[in-house]
């Protein structure tokens, strides 16, 4: 039963680390459609006192959006993989058999996800925070980088939600970080716990449901049983 809790800890796990990717990749992807297809992270506004419009002076390679969303798919990607084959291996054969190599496996990607969502985050902090602290130089009469998203924005770029999107990525980005840790630190005690592979079975009988096992006289082939009755039989007429 303990077996089984780790199990499902570890699939919440990874599909909220499924879900925070899907999120970080989605918010950063709608950000970049509402400006034109450009990447606003480190990015320069000015501001059009005549009309009273917010442009953009200058923006970010694509290549860095592209990277906090590569990474964020990545990791959905990865996440959603395992958990769909450990439910496959979990629902047909009733148990799950992680051996050794497989925990260092995730321990490794555990570490290289940890770095490079770090990287991420870092970068999605500082980049909002640069375009948040162009918009409060250049636009009067606002004192939060939210009240921009209020204001006008030269057409066709949609700043209405830019903030709020923003924020939301980096927010999944920190929970995505946290949950892997979460990941490397059950893989690491799991490992010193057990020295060989360890199996999680799903019930009595193996099965999700702890469904009944298959008995030896059900899985015997049927000529053997046959030839097996036979015997009983013949030794049945000679005691007679």
């Amino acid at each position: 039963m303990a077996s089984t809790g780790v199990l499902l800890l570890e699939l919440g796990l990874y599909a909220s680390c499924f879900v925070c990717g899907i999120i970080t990749a989605a918010s950063i992807t709608i950000v970049q459609g509402n400006f034109g297809g450009r990447c606003m992270l480190y990015g320069l506004v000015d501001y059009n006192a005549t009309a009273d419009l917010i442009g953009i002076k200058s923006s970010s390679s694509l290549s860095l959006c592209y990277f906090v969303s590569a990474i964020s798919v990545m990791v959905a990607v990865v996440c959603f993989s395992v958990s769909l084959y450990w439910l496959y291996m979990f629902c047909i054969d009733g148990e799950i058999r992680r051996e050794r190599v497989w925990m260092n496996l995730i321990i490794a990607a555990s570490g290289f996800f940890l770095f490079f969502l770090l990287i991420t985050g870092c970068v999605v902090k500082i980049g909002r925070d640069a375009l948040c602290h162009s918009l409060l130089e250049s636009v009067p009469n606002i004192n939060s980088c939210d009240e921009a998203q209020t204001r006008k924005w030269v057409s066709p770029l949609r700043g209405g939600r830019f903030y709020n999107s923003l924020h939301n990525a980096e927010t999944a980005v920190w929970v995505n970080f946290f949950l892997w840790f979460i990941v490397g630190v059950l893989m690491i005690v799991q490992r010193r716990q057990g020295s060989g592979s360890t199996v999680i079975a799903g019930g009595p009988g193996g099965g999700l449901f702890g469904e009944a096992g298959v008995t030896d006289a059900e899985t015997e082939p049927f000529f053997n049983r046959t030839a097996r009755g036979r015997g009983g039989e013949s030794l049945s007429g000679n005691s007679f």
